[in-house]
C-alpha cells in the first residue's frame, strides 16, 4: 500500500472514530498522534482530515443531494466518512486525478465496509465526478 492510500486509511479511521465518538477530527488526529502506538502524523492525512472539517458543510449538502434514497443519518459511519473523504479529494485535492479519488475511495469501502459498500460509493462519486467541473467553479 502506498503511502497516500496509508494516509486516506488513517484519515478515514479519525474521521470515523471522531464521528463514533461525536468529536472534532481533528483534535482527535492530534491526540492520536501524540501516542507512542499511532503513527506519526502524515501530512497527506492532516490535509484530508483538515480539508473535510473545513468543507463538510458543503460536503454534506453534496451528499445529501446526490445519495439517491439515502439520508446521511442512515448511512454507516465508516460510509459516511469514507464518502466525505472521497469528496474531498474529487474537488478539492487538485493534485488527484478523479478515477484516482473514486478508486481510493472504493477500495477503502471495500476492505472496511460492507459488501454493498464499494458500489455505494462509487456510484455516489461517480455521480458527483460528472459535474465536478462544475461544482468545482462554484466553490
Amino acid at each position: 500500500m502506498g503511502a497516500r492510500s496509508k494516509a486516506r486509511k488513517r484519515a478515514v479511521d479519525v474521521l470515523y472514530a471522531a464521528a463514533l465518538r461525536d468529536g472534532d477530527p481533528i483534535a482527535l488526529h492530534a491526540e492520536r498522534a501524540s501516542l507512542a502506538q499511532h503513527p506519526a502524523p502524515d501530512d497527506y492525512a492532516t490535509t484530508l482530515i483538515e480539508g473535510v472539517v473545513a468543507n463538510r458543510e458543503r460536503i454534506d449538502e453534496l451528499l445529501t443531494e446526490h445519495s439517491e434514497g439515502w439520508t446521511l443519518d442512515r448511512m454507516p459511519f465508516v460510509d459516511l466518512a469514507i464518502l466525505r473523504m472521497g469528496v474531498y479529494e474529487l474537488l478539492w485535492a487538485q493534485d488527484v486525478p478523479d478515477p484516482v479519488a473514486i478508486d481510493e475511495a472504493v477500495q477503502l469501502a471495500r476492505s472496511l465496509s460492507t459488501d454493498d459498500s464499494p458500489r455505494f460509493v462509487n456510484g455516489v462519486l461517480g455521480r458527483l465526478a460528472t459535474i465536478a467541473d462544475q461544482l468545482r467553479a462554484t466553490l
